[in-house]
């Protein structure tokens, strides 16, 4: 069975792991970003009527500034994010299971906050929700190291795609060390991230749905016929 390379920050790296290896899949943790918090202040408002949360992170990296907002429920884009809320003193007033853009078009009218990262997914609200932002955390790029650079180029290795940024990055450190495409296999969480990855890859899946588990699925089953 080919090496699964799982590229996404931690703590979620080893928590997709872990999920890997009791598939029976062998993962190789190779974390391609590091999370950094950023300065912010509240945008000005009278009152939210919710937040929206896309990532677990808004939650370890947001910072003191957290804690004035802990009244306001939270919307969080799915399961493993709700719980990060609710770890944190949070009431979770919606949990989706289909992108951040699914829960907005289902929300009730009104006004809400949307914290996130500074690598983020632009949002169509429906005419009566009306969201303000703040840019809370960001990722830091990191190079790949050398071991994982080795596995690239000794044999056929299944990399999971998590987000758009993480293909970006993925496709030009292959480029900058010369690592030839034809024996990576992309396991994608989306089609945009697919798209951002690029072409040439020996096989490109794309997940029936937005989350680890089915991307996780798809990673099985591309070990299995790549």
């Amino acid at each position: 069975m080919r090496a699964l390379l799982v590229l996404r920050p931690e703590p979620g790296n080893a928590a997709t792991c872990a999920a890997a290896r009791a598939l029976g899949l062998v993962p190789h943790a190779a974390p391609l970003f590091v999370y950094g918090q950023r300065d912010w202040e509240l945008p000005v408002a009278a009152q939210w009527d919710g937040l929206l949360i896309g990532s677990a992170a808004v939650f370890a990296h947001a910072g003191p500034q957290l804690a004035a907002l802990r009244a306001v429920p939270v919307h969080a884009v799915g399961a493993t994010t709700a719980q990060a809320a609710r770890a944190a003193g949070f009431r979770v007033a919606q949990t989706g299971s289909g992108g951040l853009q699914s829960l907005v078009a289902t929300l009730p009218p009104g006004r809400y906050l949307r914290l996130a990262g500074e690598a983020h997914v632009p949002l169509m609200p429906p005419a009566a929700v009306a969201i303000d932002q703040a840019i809370v955390y960001a990722t830091e790029p990191q190079p790949l190291d050398a071991a994982t650079i080795e596995l690239l180029r000794r044999e056929p290795v299944l990399v999971l795609l998590h987000s758009a940024e993480a293909a970006r990055h993925f496709a030009r450190e292959c480029a900058a060390h010369d690592v030839p495409r034809a024996r990576i296999a992309l396991a994608c969480l989306a089609q945009r991230i697919a798209t951002n990855a690029g072409e040439n890859w020996q096989a490109v899946g794309i997940a029936t749905r937005p989350d680890d588990d089915a991307v996780l699925s798809l990673a099985q089953q591309m070990c299995q016929i790549v």
